[in-house]
């Protein structure tokens, strides 16, 4: 039986590719958790209870480990030997990196290079996936989209943590062979979003009369722009690529194969909270805010070109629009999760 060791388990990207392993494919699942300020099982449980049957639900085991620790032989053991290591544990919040670095140094760097040295234990591993993100290139201008290979231009540390933990990833494949996947995303949402994060924030601010904050450059009349995903369109995206083979050798010899998985259209945030407003069918209020200038470290745009992925046969499976209204309503319907 194929068996696959996720990281983060209990994160919010991670339980809706748990959910959806469960549902695609026949896979045992062994999750990877220290269960700290994003992690929450609650997450799992909603799946497991409600949306999976007895036989998916004993198909899933948790593990409690911190990665800024080796794995030890019990931990090993208690994970056994897996076929697949989806690496998605990581620090991600931009402001608590740019106030404490050296969390997010041993959480993305220390952590990836830990759970490496277990994958390169494993006897007949198929794939390794590293799960990275826009942020590792830097602030896009406009009418740019960054390819895979393009070059990083962190402005966090959460975002050069993140770099360097893909580094270490490539460096596993070029040095030991690890079969090494890298894939990049940006702002994935969903149901059971930490209420921190801008979508959640949005839709309770939207329900309750508040003033929506809308990031603008200095001159307060161009919004923010992301392409936005859902993070079940994610996950497809990870097992489609789960079994592909890609042999690639460009920029002097580098071969780790990298993937952007982007939404299916980019949308500023004055968009994005209207698109919130009128699934509620209520009056959006907001403000434009100059928040770059005041907290460097936060950028305008983020773009990923996503031709590579659309081009191999994989697209998200809804338009970006239609999936912020479902989430909005389900969201309003499951109000503990705001």
């Amino acid at each position: 039986m194929t068996t696959a060791l996720i990281t983060g388990g209990a994160g919010f990207i991670a339980h809706h590719l748990i959910a959806r392993i469960l549902k695609q494919t026949d896979w045992n699942v062994v999750t990877l958790d220290r269960l700290d300020y994003s992690g929450n099982l609650n997450r799992l449980n909603d799946i497991l209870l409600h949306g999976c049957t007895e036989e998916e639900r004993k198909r899933v085991r948790v593990v409690f480990h911190d990665l800024k620790a080796e794995l030890n032989p019990l931990v090993r053991k208690e994970i056994g030997q897996v076929d697949y290591v989806l690496h998605l544990a990581a620090g991600s919040h931009v402001d608590r990196s740019i106030e404490y670095p050296m969390e997010f140094v041993m959480d993305n760097v220390v952590g990836t290079c830990n759970i490496l040295e277990f994958a390169r234990s494993q006897d007949n591993l198929k794939r390794f996936l590293y799960f990275s993100t826009d942020e590792v290139f830097g602030p896009a201008p406009d009418g740019i989209k960054y390819q895979e290979n393009d070059r990083y231009n962190s402005t966090n540390p959460y975002s050069a943590s993140k770099a360097g933990g893909e580094e270490l990833a490539v460096a596993y494949e070029n040095t030991y062979g690890l079969p090494v996947y890298i894939t990049h995303t940006m702002n994935v949402f969903g149901e059971r979003q930490h209420p921190e994060k801008y979508i959640p924030l949005c839709i309770r601010r939207v329900r309750d009369g508040e003033t929506v904050t809308i990031h603008s450059d200095p001159t307060r009349t161009v919004p923010g722009s992301r392409h936005y995903i859902h993070a079940d369109d994610v996950a497809s995206a990870v097992l489609f690529l789960a079994d592909k083979k890609f042999v690639e050798t460009t920029y002097g010899g580098a071969k780790c194969p990298k993937f952007n998985i982007v939404g299916s259209e980019e949308l500023n945030n004055l968009e994005l909270a209207q698109i919130i407003a009128d699934a509620q069918g209520k009056e959006l209020k907001y403000d434009l805010v100059d928040f770059h200038s005041s907290r460097p470290g936060h950028d305008l745009r983020y773009a990923l070109d996503g031709t590579k992925m659309k081009e191999l046969g994989w697209e998200p499976a809804k338009s970006v629009r239609e999936r912020i209204a479902e989430v909005t309503t389900w969201t309003l319907n499951n109000e503990r999760w705001l």
